[in-house]
């Protein structure tokens, strides 16, 4: 592939603060204390993710988010030197989430709501470009979370289609779980988005039909017709669905260390290959590839670009 990449891919949505906490063998009696062996503060979120992906593999991107006004405002946007700037700043918490890990691996995640509810369509609108170049995309995630941006999905989209953007959309699980009107109120716009980049749990919730294929094919076929319905399937690598065709890609095996952020991880792997023109199965592979080596790092690392081609070689 040509390095020289003209278009841009705009991550839009939820930046947070993230702490790690492990490993919580039992859940401490109230008015008690646990003392855990390991944490971790980085910056976080499905966009932040996402970003600080593309910001190792120096692939041509903004953060579209907005911020608080405590003192974690300036360390997390200390992160996002290029995009940062370009934030609206609002009179609240920063948005936190407490992720514990059990001995059995799996985690439990508190949150509180913070900068990120507040993030508005208009927020958005104003750090983007009135009119998009030739392949720029645009990412929006954390949907669910992003509470007053998902109220304005509809219109959002629209004009992010008459502006010329590509657009992605990763959903993320609804915290108050899906419903009949859940799946109405999203099947509104899911013909303004072109690319739905969800997980296996993600896509049955989403389609809300026997099988993930019969999920997939589904929604696939209420998309624009210009991309696909991808699902992120963990160690078995990953899928895409048209409505004539079937794709798939598979992830090397690692030394699993953090999954959080694995499916972010892998949307920037994903976009940037098709940002810089190249088909839908190099990017499923380009996803993996990246998310793998997100999550068998500790502290986090992202591959840069030579290091990405060369594991895209190795395969």
């Amino acid at each position: 592939m040509d390095r020289t990449l003209h278009a841009t891919l705009y991550v839009v949505g939820n930046i947070n603060v993230d702490l790690i906490m492990s490993t919580l063998h039992h859940w401490p009696a109230p008015g008690t204390e646990a003392m855990l062996e390991h944490s971790e503060l980085r910056p976080g979120g499905s966009a932040g993710n996402c970003a600080l992906a593309l910001d190792a593999m120096q692939v041509p991107h903004r953060a579209v988010a907005n911020q608080g006004s405590d003192g974690f405002a300036s360390w997390l946007a200390g992160y996002f030197p290029n995009s940062a700037g370009h934030w609206p700043r609002y009179p609240c918490e920063t948005s936190l989430t407490v992720a514990v890990t059990h001995p059995d691996d799996e985690r439990s995640f508190i949150s509180n709501q913070g900068h990120i509810v507040r993030l508005s369509a208009d927020d958005v609108l104003q750090q983007l470009p009135p009119q998009a170049k030739p392949g720029d995309i645009v990412l929006l995630c954390g949907t669910f979370l992003c509470t007053r941006l998902l109220e304005a999905y509809p219109a959002l989209l629209a004009t992010l289609q008459q502006r010329g953007f590509r657009v992605a959309v990763d959903t993320g699980w609804p915290p108050q779980d899906w419903s009949d009107v859940l799946r109405q109120q999203l099947s509104g716009w899911l013909a303004h988005c072109d690319w739905l980049l969800l997980n296996e749990v993600e896509t049955l919730g989403f389609a809300g039909l026997a099988t993930l294929e019969e999920c997939a094919r589904s929604l696939a076929t209420r998309l624009s017709g210009k991309g696909a319905c991808v699902v992120k399937c963990g160690s078995a690598g990953a899928k895409l669905w048209q409505p004539d065709g079937h794709l798939q890609a598979a992830a090397r095996a690692v030394t699993v260390i953090d999954t959080i952020g694995a499916g972010d991880s892998f949307n920037a792997g994903f976009l940037s290959a098709l940002l810089g023109g190249e088909t839908a199965q190099t990017a499923l592979r380009w996803g993996v590839e990246v998310a793998a080596y997100a999550i068998s790092s500790s502290p986090r690392q992202y591959p840069n670009w030579r290091t990405l081609q060369q594991r895209i070689k190795e395969c």
